[in-house]
């Protein structure tokens, strides 16, 4: 059985609260009063209160911005190019703070143990890449086996946990370290559409780190036992929840039909993925669901009936650090591990992250306590 058995976090230095970030956005915008009254309410309501971010700009009056030009319109707007420097500067740092909280819960595995890399991104992307960079950086051995998961937006770190996983099963002497690194607000988009707007107000920079090994830690350390994934696509979707790389940044579509559509698959979904297995709907203890926004996390509490309480740690990542792609289901594992006592050993914990496509990726996960 293959264990996610620590998981570690960092943010950059920055942290932005959300009328802050809201106040820049209308100046770089230029808008007028009434529509900035409606972007701020859009602020208001997102359920979050901070985010982080690698540029200090969004905390800044124009005229100090460090990335940013400091023009009325903001021209020269930043290119694909200039923003890559930026994700290449700071994607190590901040996986190494990531990666040393993770061997901070877990002081009996070495580094030199590490069998497997696998790296996870969708907002940067180089050549040699992070995952090179933390292999020399760590002095990981060269043999490690690396793999990375590039461009496959907020679910993307279930699909590193299923390789992760599926190392440890062929082989138990595996250790695998995944790193997932989003810098997603080098990716503002100077753009006034519905799309756009609602992006700029949910996403932050965040990393994540995780230990998936053929045995949990021992007590009274807390581990998450790797049990079932499932993987669900809604093709009506497929237009509503995109990512494209374009002159500018990568951009991201998030249509307000989004909640709706994973109201209207995630019950079958679940079903799916439970069919198999001896646990109902009713037997899970705890939820580890991606806040992609507030209306995302109230969709899925409509279709499966589910108290607002039940997703308290998503609603506790969402307010403090926003959506940060696939690194924020691993902060909301991290949630629920850290909250473990012994007498829920045993209790099973399901998991959900979207995506492009719309993709729905689940998992099932019992405690070890």
């Amino acid at each position: 059985m293959p264990y996610l058995a620590a998981i570690g976090t960092a943010n950059p230095a920055y942290r932005l609260a959300q009328p802050e970030i809201a106040g820049f956005m209308a100046e770089a915008l230029q808008l007028g009063t009434d529509d900035t009254r409606r972007l701020r309410a859009l602020y208001r309501v997102s359920g979050i209160a901070h985010r982080y971010s690698v540029l200090p700009d969004y905390g800044r009056a124009n005229g100090a911005y460090t990335f940013f030009p400091n023009t009325p319109g903001l021209e020269p707007f930043p290119s694909v190019g200039q923003r890559m420097a930026v994700y290449r500067r700071e994607a190590l740092p901040l996986a190494m703070a990531a990666i040393a909280d993770t061997l901070q819960q877990a002081p009996g595995v070495a580094l030199a143990s590490i069998t497997h890399l696998i790296t996870v991104s969708c907002t940067g992307m180089y050549a040699p890449g992070l995952d090179l960079e933390l292999v020399q950086a760590l002095r990981l051995a060269p043999s490690v086996q690396r793999t990375c998961v590039n461009f496959m937006g907020c679910y993307a770190a279930v699909n590193a946990l299923k390789l992760a996983a599926a190392a440890v099963q062929a082989n138990p002497a595996a250790r695998v370290l995944v790193v997932s690194v989003e810098l997603c607000t080098l990716h503002f988009q100077k753009s006034a559409q519905e799309d756009h707007l609602v992006s700029n107000a949910l996403f932050g920079d965040g990393a994540a780190a995780a230990l998936v090994l053929a045995e949990p830690l021992p007590a009274p350390a807390a581990s998450l036992a790797l049990t079932a994934f499932h993987c669900g696509i809604e093709p009506d979707g497929h237009d509503d929840m995109a990512w494209h790389i374009n002159d500018f940044g990568f951009e991201m579509t998030l249509s307000s039909y989004v909640p709706r559509l994973i109201e209207r698959g995630i019950a079958a979904l679940t079903n799916d993925l439970l069919a198999s297995l001896p646990v109902k709907l009713a037997d899970i203890r705890h939820f580890a669901i991606h806040p992609g926004g507030r209306k995302i996390l109230e969709s899925i509490e409509k279709a499966l009936h589910l108290p607002a309480a039940a997703n308290a740690p998503a609603y506790r990542i969402l307010r403090d650090y926003g959506n940060m792609s696939s690194a924020t289901v691993l902060f909301v594992l991290r949630e629920v591990l850290a909250a473990a006592t012994p007498a829920e050993n045993g209790a099973p914990v399901l998991s959900f992250a979207f995506g492009p496509g719309l993709t729905i990726e689940a998992m099932l996960l019992h405690l070890t306590v």
